[in-house]
């Protein structure tokens, strides 16, 4: 079995005396663990830190084996992400929602959103990113929100909420008597308000919303938590 990708690093761990076990996001084959023979080694080591982007090419005697990665760098950020707490925070949170889905299971939207974030993770769009990206994560995980009509009369103007519990927005009109039971729907998610720029208010509203569903849908079901290190960068959003 053999197969090449462009891949995301996700994490390392020891393997043995001089190797590890490498975890990438792959465009066509999801989230995919090998071996990379070598890889503590001085010239090896500063090349799969997370971040970092790689050309992989997969090898295994059979398809279910854990197989061994070759692995040249295409995009190092580790020299960048060092600089910056926020950053740091931001590509361990990266990491842990991409390992809510399943291995070996492609997802080339999210793998596209995931490079994109990993591109800007020093800049001020990365917050707004993120929500988008988590509420695209709910979607490919089956508990996708419909933010594009009102739950209530389908217009498609004037959305302020989304309820609890169906997952789709509500309008200003229809939600002002439940407005105390319903969730916050920001402006830069607003179909009616496509790429306005987002406030920290919104973002963090915007995440308070993700949060909801993520927990409920996902996290919850599985018996575990959201991650220290998305309460970590949502709290460095300024």
């Amino acid at each position: 079995m053999e197969w090449s990708d462009r891949g995301l690093i996700l994490g390392a761990k020891k393997h043995g005396e001089t190797s590890v076990i490498l975890e990438l996001m792959t465009r066509g084959h999801g989230r995919h663990l090998g071996v990379v023979r070598g890889g503590r080694s001085r010239a090896m080591q500063p090349a799969l830190q997370p971040g970092n982007e790689v050309f992989a090419v997969w090898r295994a005697r059979l398809e279910d084996h854990i197989g061994h990665y070759a692995v040249e760098p295409a995009i190092l950020r580790t020299s960048d992400l060092l600089d910056s707490a926020q950053a740091l925070h931001g590509v361990h949170f990266l990491a842990a929602l991409l390992r809510l889905l399943p291995e070996r299971d492609p997802h080339e939207k999210l793998f596209d959103a995931a490079q994109a974030i990993a591109a800007r993770m020093t800049t001020p769009e990365a917050p707004a990113l993120f929500v988008h990206f988590e509420l695209e994560l709910l979607a490919e995980l089956g508990f996708g929100l419909d933010l594009g009509s009102c739950a209530a009369t389908g217009t498609r103007e004037g959305l302020l909420y989304v309820s609890p519990k169906s997952g789709r927005a509500v309008s200003r009109e229809a939600g002002a008597p439940w407005a105390e039971k319903l969730l916050p729907l920001p402006a830069f998610l607003r179909d009616e308000s496509p790429g306005a720029p987002a406030s920290v208010e919104d973002v963090r509203a915007g995440f308070r919303l993700t949060e909801y569903f993520l927990i409920r849908d996902v996290y919850l079901p599985r018996g575990q938590k959201a991650p220290d290190s998305r309460a970590a960068f949502i709290g460095g959003v300024k």
